[in-house]
């Protein structure tokens, strides 16, 4: 199985180099599904045969010698409950994303895929790695190939939103690498010999414990860089662009997988390395998160571009998931993960949807349409079923995640306010009008436009690859005990775990000297931190 995990994650990059030397377009199609489906079929085992039980170590687990010389980093990949969800989902929407640009795609084709297959190896990378330096070169590796698809086969401003992408990004992933090194030396002092180490399984020893201070600035620098790549508002400004200009595939990528990686960041990396920081900061990412979900709502609501409402909506959504993450309980972050993959499921469906009739229409003001529901009745079905499940419709998959993530606020003792989620519900409400809104407006009504007396249905192979996103939206709203079962375990085990560590390194640091505004952020014993500023005063004068 070890082997077969990283057949899994090159497959795809093997693909893109295959590509190199085909000539013909409808080779490089062919080819290009070919290796994202058999891609998808070679994962089915690691999920078949995952333990559901198992906690604390990750399964089908490949570690290698040292990599760096005298570093500690090492080529470790697996997957656990964590990761597991999100890994099937990456492997899941390829062959999607491949029959999603089969005819809008024209120029540069090879090219093209080539781009999207590198990224599923950079994706399926960066939810396997288990070494955070590989982790890092993963995630930069799925800069590259989005900063072409973009930049190259995107809309008439592409190279605004691309270059805005990128220094995005870049920012926030440079801080990062700094926060990484420190966190390797430090770690390599308390777990391993004084060598610099990346090694999860020592990041997480009990034995390696960061004082506050240390925590609150590596916290603040690894989340900085993650509330960009989610995006947290207000670090969201690139999203909308990017979505909007990029083509349709990229537009799903961007949706299903890439936006998920700052989300999982959160809960396999910023959480458990810093778990009192974490804590201590959780009210404030509770309440960027609740903001997201209604400014994400209120915007998606005036917009006249159908794709611009779909990403704004996005932004909606992810709040959702920041606010279970922070919750702190099994309830809460249950439900973040489920809706990561949720939004994935449906969110991808409606910019599918909307490159759909895209292509047809070659606009994507609502003013335009209207009516062609007449016309397009298949279409019409879909795009219905995708829009109520964005809204949270039970019985489909979206009510299951946020109401997972609204019970688990509500339960929240670390956030302690049952106010996250009531404003949270309201983006609910938000949700359903400005989705059903845009609806009406685009699918019913009398055709007033006779472009769209031209509209046909959509085809066979549009139906194809639309059909197995609405049997998993379906799949999870009925019964989401089959995709909840492989993360529960895991993360009951890592907020327990995180708790623990945050409660015996707070323990130690009320015996020592700590600056004073670290004892307030901390609830530290004010005593000692009054004496540690009337010492600083005295050494001062």
């Amino acid at each position: 199985m070890e082997l077969l995990l990283n057949i899994v994650i090159y497959l795809p990059l093997f693909g893109a180099l295959l590509l190199l030397v085909i000539r013909k377009d409808e080779w490089v199609r062919w080819t290009s599904l070919f290796i994202t489906s058999a891609a998808f079929v070679l994962s089915l085992p690691l999920l078949l045969n995952f333990d559901i039980s198992a906690t604390g170590s990750a399964q089908y687990l490949t570690v290698s010698e040292p990599l760096l010389g005298d570093w500690d980093v090492k080529y470790m990949m697996g997957l656990d409950g964590l990761s597991m969800l999100l890994f099937m989902l990456t492997t899941f929407m390829a062959p999607i994303v491949v029959l999603s640009s089969w005819t809008s795609i024209t120029k540069h084709v090879a090219g093209f895929y080539s781009m999207l297959l590198i990224l599923q190896t950079g994706s399926l990378g960066v939810f396997a790695a288990l070494d955070l330096f590989m982790f890092y070169i993963f995630f930069e590796l799925t800069q590259i190939p989005m900063f072409f698809l973009i930049g190259i086969w995107g809309g008439k401003d592409r190279i605004y939103a691309t270059v805005k992408f990128f220094i995005y990004t870049l920012v926030g992933w440079l801080l990062m690498l700094v926060a990484l090194i420190y966190t390797g030396y430090a770690a390599g002092n308390m777990v391993n010999d004084g060598v610099f180490t990346t090694d999860w399984r020592l990041l997480t020893d009990p034995a390696f414990q960061l004082g506050l201070v240390e925590q609150t600035w590596l916290f603040l620098a690894f989340g900085f860089a993650f509330c960009i790549k989610v995006p947290i508002f207000p670090f969201h400004s690139w999203l909308p662009l990017a979505h909007t200009e990029a083509p349709t595939a990229g537009s799903v990528v961007l949706a299903a997988i890439a936006l998920k990686m700052g989300t999982y960041a959160v809960l396999r990396y910023l959480i458990p390395l810093f778990p009192n920081a974490a804590i201590a900061f959780a009210p404030m990412f509770a309440v960027l998160g609740v903001i997201g979900i209604i400014y994400g709502a209120l915007v998606a609501m005036v917009q006249r571009d159908v794709k611009k409402l779909v990403a704004y909506s996005s932004i909606s959504h992810l709040g959702f998931v920041v606010l279970g993450m922070f919750a702190f309980n099994t309830t809460g972050a249950q439900g973040a993960i489920i809706q990561m993959v949720n939004h994935g499921l449906s969110t991808g469906a409606l910019f599918i949807i909307v490159g759909m009739i895209y292509e047809r229409r070659h606009t994507r003001m609502i003013a335009d349409f209207g009516g062609i529901a007449k016309k397009m009745p298949v279409f019409t079905v879909m795009f219905m079923m995708a829009t109520l499940a964005s809204i949270g419709l039970p019985g489909l998959n979206g009510f299951v995640g946020e109401f997972l993530i609204l019970v688990g606020t509500f339960q929240s003792e670390t956030l302690g306010s049952y106010w996250y989620a009531i404003i949270g519900a309201l983006g609910v409400i938000l949700a359903a009008a400005y989705m059903l809104w845009m609806f009406q407006r685009v699918m019913f009504g009398p055709i007033t436009n006779k472009e769209n007396e031209k509209l046909t249905d959509i085809n066979a192979r549009e139906i194809g690859l639309l059909v197995p996103i609405m049997i998993f939206i379906v799949w999870i709203g009925i019964r989401p005990g089959d995709f909840t079962k492989y993360s529960e375990a895991e993360v009951t085990h890592m907020i327990e775990d995180t708790q623990n560590r945050a409660e015996v390194i707070a323990q130690n640091a009320s015996a020592e000297n700590i600056p004073g505004w670290a004892a307030k952020l901390y609830d530290i014993t004010p005593q000692l931190a009054s004496k540690t500023d009337n010492d600083q005063k005295e050494n001062e004068l």
